[in-house]
């Protein structure tokens, strides 16, 4: 039977860490038996940080050397201000090496991240700490728009509900479609969203904390309706394009264009939700030219056409 080890670390998201623990407990085999045996791993008491006012606590049943032959091994979310124990990181790595698969959930990411492990790979996080997780470690190309990245042994996901979308994602790599399906039934969980899906984030716009490059985000948000380049871009904030592409990523976790098009795809959220343009008049007005270019992207990053999002979020 396959083994989930799933490492509790002190201040770990209470729901990051049910997550794992509910979803491979639901999987069923076509014979009923059940797909995955499952360990929780912790060298002691951990406190949660479920409620920050009534933090509570949870003994987990096994240490860390329970890990050691476990063919998956899952990190939930913990606190990232928190460095992850020495044992955690070597374990991490030593599962790495023997070929185990290994996965993270929300701010867990951050662990993989200091044991090395997602270096010259892409991974994502919560969408508020992408920027964080790209600047403590550039090395990662840190994509803060979908849900779950698969980068083969290492995966990454978003935040909290995020991890269910990543959890049954495994459970189809492992047994098949129709035990996934079984599996989100059984946990009443929506069909499953493919990993590439948005995370639905509430763009704010740019306030002072985004040192120098505050005024530049908003002019380019100012300017979401006209062609805009990355020479552009850098002669408004007065650098190199080189200096520009290093200080968005430590200030947003993202390219500049990467970025434009983000906040472009949520303005014709935006305008779908609240008004009755043509897809044609929003592709014009959010700088995307056609409403063909705009279905493409959309697309990719929603999940879903313009007309699709309309109709499920357009308040009736």
């Amino acid at each position: 039977m396959h083994r989930v080890a799933i490492l509790a670390l002190d201040g770990v998201v209470a729901f990051d860490l049910a997550i794992p623990c509910q979803v491979f407990a639901a999987a069923r085999l076509a014979d009923g038996t059940p797909a995955y045996d499952i360990r929780v791993c912790a060298d002691r008491t951990v406190t949660t940080t479920a409620c920050e006012q009534q933090p509570f606590q949870i003994s987990a049943p096994y240490g860390w050397d329970d890990a050691l032959d476990a063919g998956t091994v899952i990190v939930p979310g913990a606190d990232p201000d928190r460095p992850p124990p020495p044992r955690v990181v070597a374990l991490i790595r030593e599962a790495a090496a023997r070929g185990a698969r290994v996965a993270s959930i929300c701010t867990g990411a951050f662990v993989l991240a200091a044991a090395g492990l997602l270096d010259g790979r892409r991974a994502t996080t919560h969408w508020q700490l992408a920027g964080r997780l790209a600047a403590g470690h550039p090395e990662v190309e840190v994509d803060p728009a979908v849900l779950f990245v698969d980068e083969g042994p290492v995966l990454t996901s978003a935040g909290v509900a995020a991890g269910l979308d990543l959890c049954l994602h495994l459970v189809r790599l492992d047994h098949g479609a129709a035990v996934a399906a079984d599996t989100g039934r059984s946990i009443v969980m929506a069909p499953q969203r493919p990993g590439g899906q948005a995370q639905f984030i509430d763009h704010r716009p740019p306030s002072a904390d985004s040192g120098d490059l505050g005024p530049t985000l908003g002019w380019i948000q100012e300017r979401l309706h006209t062609p805009l380049t990355v020479a552009d871009i850098a002669a408004r904030a007065a650098m190199s394009p080189r200096q520009l592409a290093r200080r968005f990523r430590a200030h947003t976790g993202d390219t500049p264009m990467r970025w434009l098009l983000d906040r472009r795809i949520q303005r014709a959220r935006e305008l779908l939700e609240t008004t009755d343009l043509t897809v044609q008049r929003i592709a014009r007005d959010t700088g995307f030219g056609s409403a063909e270019t705009l279905r493409h992207h959309f697309g990719r990053q929603v999940g879903g056409p313009p007309s699709l999002y309309r109709a499920a979020f357009r308040p009736r």
